[in-house]
């Protein structure tokens, strides 16, 4: 067993997992992650609970149940999407042997607040939970750096490369705007700009579809039951996984600091009146990213000591 001698960031992820598979993805990284002392997964956004037995059932195959699974609220009003049903469809949360918390919000402020460490949140879906968390206590966002996947500033992911109200953000705008506003002990957002063109192509996605790694194969069985196809040759766009790698490093990234703030259609706009954040607005090296992904996720799995 190889000890981690960094010091580790401890962490909250945040996620909305069940809708597209980038989120699968970015738990897999964050798992992977030495620089990440990953303490609770937030589920966000409809059936949360259909949420929660994806990352509880993936916490348990990578020997995780040290991570708490915490709900958020739930909302059947709004269409849902749940492409990865048939892989939880006979699991039981009660199975997942760590804790569930049925009240994610309230389970994130106590967290939050206990931590005599900064605590770091990465959010990579509709920032519902994190808004009601900050509307029931505000002092939190003093104690916690924020790195999130939202907007689009200049461009997007979409073969017409126009700006676009991006679906974290447009999904609750309300929240989004709660975020953006709220008084962070530091704050960094990859828009579509940057994360919208991440996709493993070729002999990177072949080096993870054929890893012998019980982490890598339940990612693949996922992606395989999400796209229902099977011998795909590379991703779809890994989104999340650049918020994940914004949590704890900025390399291959140019940040800008840059005053965006939320309009009443959910777009990202440029406002000197908003409060300043940074953004990962443009690739410095692109290429080394994606081999950068591909090397971590080959990577061990760390344990909750942070050791491989």
């Amino acid at each position: 067993m190889k000890t981690n001698s960094l010091k580790r960031k401890i962490t909250i992820l945040d996620t909305d997992i069940g809708d597209d598979i980038d989120d699968t993805w970015a738990l897999a990284m964050a798992l992977k992650s030495p620089e990440l002392d990953l303490r609770m997964v937030s589920t966000a956004y409809q059936d949360t609970e259909y949420r929660g037995r994806i990352v509880a059932k993936f916490l348990k195959i990578a020997g995780r149940t040290d991570v708490a699974v915490a709900l958020g609220p739930q909302d059947y009003e709004k269409p849902e999407n749940k492409r990865q049903m048939n892989w939880v469809k006979d699991y039981d949360l009660k199975s997942y042997g760590g804790k569930v918390f049925s009240n994610g919000i309230d389970a994130m402020i106590e967290f939050i607040m206990a931590a005599e460490e900064t605590v770091t949140i990465i959010c990579i879906g509709p920032g519902t939970n994190i808004a009601a968390a900050l509307e029931k206590e505000p002092r939190i966002a003093e104690k916690c750096f924020f790195a999130g996947m939202h907007g689009s500033i200049h461009w997007s992911h979409r073969k017409e490369n126009k700006v676009i109200p991006e679906y974290n953000v447009v999904s609750d705008i309300s929240a989004a705007q709660k975020i953006f506003e709220a008084n962070w002990k530091d704050i960094i957002i990859t828009p579509l700009d940057t994360c919208g063109r991440i996709k493993l192509k070729g002999n990177l996605y072949e080096s993870i579809r054929e890893a012998d790694d019980i982490v890598l194969k339940t990612l693949i069985e996922n992606y395989e039951i999400w796209s229902g196809k099977k011998d795909m040759t590379e991703s779809s766009i890994l989104f999340d996984t650049v918020a994940v790698h914004l949590a704890y490093s900025r390399e291959f990234l140019s940040i800008k600091d840059m005053n965006i703030g939320v309009d009443k259609k959910g777009y990202t706009v440029i406002d000197e009146t908003a409060k300043a954040c940074q953004f990962a607005i443009e690739w410095t090296d692109m290429d080394g990213y994606e081999n950068y992904l591909v090397k971590r996720l080959l990577s061990p799995t760390v344990n909750k000591k942070g050791e491989s």
